[in-house]
């Protein structure tokens, strides 16, 4: 039988628009000796709540969720698993930029002004985060990416109702298709959200069918996350709009911080960036975010960077979910 707890609270934010449900009380402990032994272990035995929290009625297919677990690295100040519509993501720029102000906010991490740090252990590894602080009160992160690189420049693959489309693979803790929206004759700004949604998930099935990831780390983390649609600018003074068609064609509403790292790596990969060069890239929302190319450095046998992506999170509310009785509809649904 399918067990729920009591209740379960959690702390709401968005950043760019795009949510971040925190978990802060109520939710089973997560065993597991790593960090990608708890993701395995939330999937394969806690599912249920993750669809309880993400999908309707108290969800939606576009919620984005944070689940605090014990670090394993000695280094980390705390530990998260990211979840969304489909399952858990190996890293998710937007939430750790919200998890750190939270962090900082709620005390788990003593707030130091004008800078606080806190070390957040993702699945993709571990990930300094650097938060401004004044007058107490927490405000604008920037993170350090684990190593970011691109594995596949100009990859064709055979997109269904299109035909040849030249894609390039970036990964930023999370492997992504980049493709500039006018290949499909559209605009990022303002074609139909449903349009865009089609292209990006078109280019994802056609890139998990074709094309084989490889990461040096682990096995777990060798899967395409999703597309990313771009205006095909660069950043340089007038910010690149994207977004960002993930897990079961759901939608970002910021510019994606794993994302920006994925791009800044590959603009690294072209020649198009390097160490102390900044870019810009909105959202959907207007939003913006910055990728900062802090070092070089190499994962496995792949050339790569380190990205410093920067954004802002605010708060939305709080929460207390509960099961009641003789609720058919308890562990969630969809429909789309």
């Amino acid at each position: 039988m399918t067990r729920f707890p009591p209740e379960i609270r959690t702390c709401e934010m968005h950043t760019g628009g795009e949510p971040v449900r925190i978990v802060t009380s109520g939710y089973p402990p997560i065993p597991g000796d790593t960090i990608l032994a708890k993701r395995r272990h939330a999937g394969e035995r806690l599912d249920h709540l993750r669809r309880f929290l993400m999908h309707e009625p108290r969800g939606h297919n576009d919620m984005y969720g944070v689940i605090p677990v014990e670090p394993d690295d000695p280094e980390a100040d705390l530990a998260v698993l990211f979840c969304h519509n489909e399952g858990y993501s190996t890293m998710c720029g937007h939430a750790t930029i919200a998890v750190a102000r939270w962090a900082v906010d709620r005390g788990l991490v003593p707030m130091r002004e004008p800078r606080t740090t806190v070390r957040i252990q993702c699945p993709c590894g571990l990930v300094t985060a650097h938060v401004l602080c004044r007058d107490g009160r927490a405000g604008m992160v920037h993170f350090e990416s684990v190593g970011a690189f691109a594995p596949l420049l100009d990859a064709e693959l055979e997109v269904d109702g299109v035909g040849k489309v030249g894609v390039d693979i970036g990964y930023g803790g999370a492997f992504y298709a980049f493709v500039p929206a006018a290949r499909f004759g559209l605009d990022v700004r303002t074609s139909p959200a449903r349009a865009l949604v089609d292209a990006a998930w078109a280019v994802t099935c056609a890139a998990k069918s074709q094309l084989e990831l490889d990461h040096p780390g682990h096995a777990d983390l060798a899967f395409l996350y999703g597309t990313i649609l771009t205006d095909g600018t660069h950043g340089e003074g007038r910010p690149s709009a994207n977004v960002c068609v993930f897990a079961d064609r759901q939608v970002d509403r910021s510019p994606t911080g794993s994302g920006v790292t994925a791009r800044m790596a590959i603009q690294r990969a072209r020649g198009l960036a390097g160490v102390g060069d900044e870019r810009r890239f909105s959202s959907v929302t207007g939003a913006v975010f910055t990728g900062c190319i802090i070092e070089e450095t190499v994962v496995g046998e792949h050339p790569a960077v380190t990205v410093l992506v920067g954004g802002e999170a605010h708060y939305t509310g709080e929460a207390c979910f509960r099961v009641e009785e003789g609720d058919a509809l308890r562990g969630g649904f969809t429909v789309r």
